[in-house]
């Protein structure tokens, strides 16, 4: 019962930092990538579709993302979506090929940006601390069962701080590399 309880808590913590790693791969830094595009979706015959559903989405080069739709009569649909989905990007067809420039990062919007990333980090951090909260209210309630003992829960909530601190400096260590990444030319 303990195991899993530890073993549950950490997974619920790592899924966390996860998530939050993700949130920050949507940042973009000045280089193209193609998971700035992820979250977009084109009107598709009157239904809201993930981009890369309707289209191939690529790296043309380091600093341009080229979409190619699969039907040639939804290009203006595609391109209108990138451009409302205010990711700061403006792009421009080709033919069949839609090319997305990844503007130079202006001063202002690298801080602005690094604003969203700690808001970022402490969103994750407060998701630790409920993870944490909630681990130590079952251990009481197991002590209320009487299925553990008032030592075996002192010594399951040292445990669970400990794994607690672990992820929040984790959570400190991602938003560091971050905002490096961010502030770099």
């Amino acid at each position: 019962m303990t195991v899993d309880f530890k073993k549950n808590t950490e997974q619920k913590m790592t899924k966390t930092l996860e998530a939050l790693k993700v949130d920050f791969a949507k940042i973009r830094t000045g280089r193209a990538h193609t998971g700035i595009l992820d979250h977009v979706t084109v009107d598709y015959y009157g239904s809201q579709v993930p981009l890369s559903q309707v289209a191939n989405v690529t790296l043309v080069d380091a600093r341009t993302i080229g979409v190619q739709p699969w039907e040639k009569n939804i290009i203006g649909a595609v391109e209108k979506a990138i451009r409302d989905a205010d990711l700061g990007l403006n792009p421009a067809t080709n033919g069949d090929l839609i090319r997305v420039p990844m503007p130079m990062l202006t001063e202002e919007r690298r801080r602005d940006l690094i604003k969203v990333v700690r808001n970022e980090s402490e969103s994750a951090k407060v998701a630790i601390r409920n993870i944490r909260r909630d681990a130590n209210e079952h251990l009481k309630k197991l002590i209320k069962d009487k299925e553990i003992s008032e030592d075996d829960e002192r010594r399951k909530q040292d445990e669970v701080q400990k794994l607690t601190d672990h992820f929040v400096a984790e959570v400190d260590r991602s938003l560091q590399v971050k905002e490096s990444e961010l502030m770099a030319i």
